[in-house]
């Protein structure tokens, strides 16, 4: 479901897996995020507002903004985020949404170098 590949001090990639008919969960950050959606397709909900998304789909969310991405494919939707800054802890794995919740975790200040 998520894979911290690399932290630095102001930013980190992040990759992602949704299983079909799964999403993210709605929620906001203090923090910027930048989506590449590389494989599948699905909903971005921004504010309330929805739109398509996709193979080579960017998409930003600026701090505050509610947020939701709803995987409505019959494949995965695979996507790498960019959070700055950082918003995890560095190589944390999560394989399902459901151990993502249950771990209450967030970034800690170290980096990957």
């Amino acid at each position: 479901y998520r894979r911290v590949l690399y932290t630095a001090k102001n930013s980190q990639l992040v990759l992602m897996n949704i299983k079909p008919g799964e999403e993210i969960g709605e929620e906001t950050h203090k923090l910027d995020q930048f989506l590449r959606f590389e494989k599948g397709k699905g909903i971005a909900i921004l504010n309330g507002v929805e739109s398509d998304v996709g193979d080579g789909t960017a998409v930003v969310v600026p701090a505050g903004v509610k947020h939701n991405f709803i995987n409505t494919g019959d494949i995965d939707l695979k996507l790498y985020t960019i959070y700055s800054p950082p918003n995890h802890r560095d190589k944390v794995i999560h394989k399902t949404k459901q151990q993502a919740d249950a771990d209450d975790e967030h970034f800690d200040g170290i980096a990957t170098e």
